[in-house]
């Protein structure tokens, strides 16, 4: 088995500055620099913090058909999304498990759909698989682009000298094409963190050169190199899901808290009639926030536990640095999955109190809405 890893266009950046690098999704990644874990998340929920995101998988989709084959294979209603919005959505299996989720961007000429680095190889031939008859042309894109992810509420103070696009003008989950540093580019108002920020689509050779563009402009404003360490505990205190961890395909969208996004109107999609007949009949078990009331750390795998039985296990889980408390996320039984249901995880070998409480944990984030 080829057990290589892949290296992101900005390796070299991360090299010089001493980053430690460990394999996710089939590429190396940088989990923390020499600032450590805790500082780069405190940065960006103070100042602004640099990520870079490079593995995750952008493929296009033209033709007269794009719509039609963006709306039958995502659960979202594409047919609401304007030119120059991007949306959250999924893709689902014909029995309603979450394959993966997406972000679909929607442009004059075209559909962009990002999807997470370890599924890429496995939605491709999804997409593909799924485009006969329909008028489209696929490219997959993800080689050559590079994405880099601003976040903080520094963020637009930091990129708006260096862009030709009004950033002002950019609401949420909207994006603009344009110049950013040296690179030509796309630039959304995403992010994984809670805070504001944007995620910048460049092409994988001027990577380099707007990283260290990004990097000059943010000095005086206190960015700071992050890594997946941060990311996760950024995304964890907002009680975002991580797809192999608290989504999967055996675990549908409306178990998995993606009820919000389930389009059940819009039309047929793949696992619509699935997902119409779990919502009929109620759905048995969800992925539910975790508030830990005493000192511990939730990691993935413990054991929840209701009066003493194990009713379900924790998929994700930090010591919140924001926070100073233990959160997580985990499956567990419907009527379990009521905020303030008290409850208890197992570590090692004894029950450390929580409650369950609806994301997100943290309520102090900048994102503009």
């Amino acid at each position: 088995m080829d057990t290589t890893l892949i290296s992101t266009p900005l390796h070299d950046i991360h090299a010089a500055l001493g980053a430690r690098m460990v394999p996710f999704a089939g590429y190396a990644m940088p989990i923390q620099y020499p600032t450590g874990i805790r500082a780069e998340h405190a940065a960006v929920r103070i100042a602004a913090g640099i990520f870079d995101v490079s593995h995750m998988g952008e493929f296009t989709v033209r033709g007269p058909g794009a719509e039609a084959l963006v709306q039958y294979l995502t659960v979202n209603d594409v047919s609401r999304v304007a030119v120059g919005q991007a949306q959250y959505s999924a893709f689902c299996n014909e029995d309603g498990g979450v394959l993966d989720d997406l972000l679909v961007y929607r442009f004059a000429d075209r559909f962009m759909l990002v999807v997470n680095a370890g599924n890429r190889a496995r939605d491709w031939e999804w997409v593909t698989g799924h485009s006969a008859g329909f008028d489209v042309a696929l490219s997959d894109d993800s080689d050559d682009t590079a994405l880099i992810a601003v976040q903080g509420p520094a963020s637009q103070r930091i990129l708006d000298p260096i862009t030709d696009i009004d950033l002002g003008g950019v609401g949420y989950y909207r994006f603009g094409e344009g110049s950013v540093g040296p690179g030509e580019g796309v630039i959304s108002r995403t992010g994984y963190t809670g805070e504001d920020g944007f995620e910048l689509y460049v092409p994988a050779e001027a990577a380099e050169a707007v990283w260290n563009a990004v990097s000059d402009a943010g000095a005086a404003h206190g960015l700071t190199p992050a890594g997946l360490g941060a990311r996760d505990s950024l995304r964890l205190e907002m009680g975002y899901a991580l797809y192999g961890n608290d989504l999967d395909e055996e675990h549908t969208a409306l178990e998995s808290g993606l009820g919000w996004i389930v389009k059940l109107e819009a039309g047929d999609f793949v696992g619509r009639d699935a997902l119409a007949a779990e919502k009929a009949r109620g759905v048995r078990r969800r992925l539910a926030g975790i508030r830990l009331t005493e000192r511990g750390f939730p990691r993935p795998g413990y054991p929840i536990v209701l009066d003493g039985e194990d009713v379900g296990t924790v998929t994700s889980g930090v010591a919140s640095p924001s926070l100073g408390e233990g959160v997580a996320l985990g499956y567990v039984p419907a009527a379990v999955a009521r905020p303030g249901t008290g409850i208890g995880i197992r570590i090692r070998g004894r029950i450390i109190g929580a409650h369950i409480q609806r994301p997100p944990f943290y309520t102090q984030g900048s994102i503009r809405r």
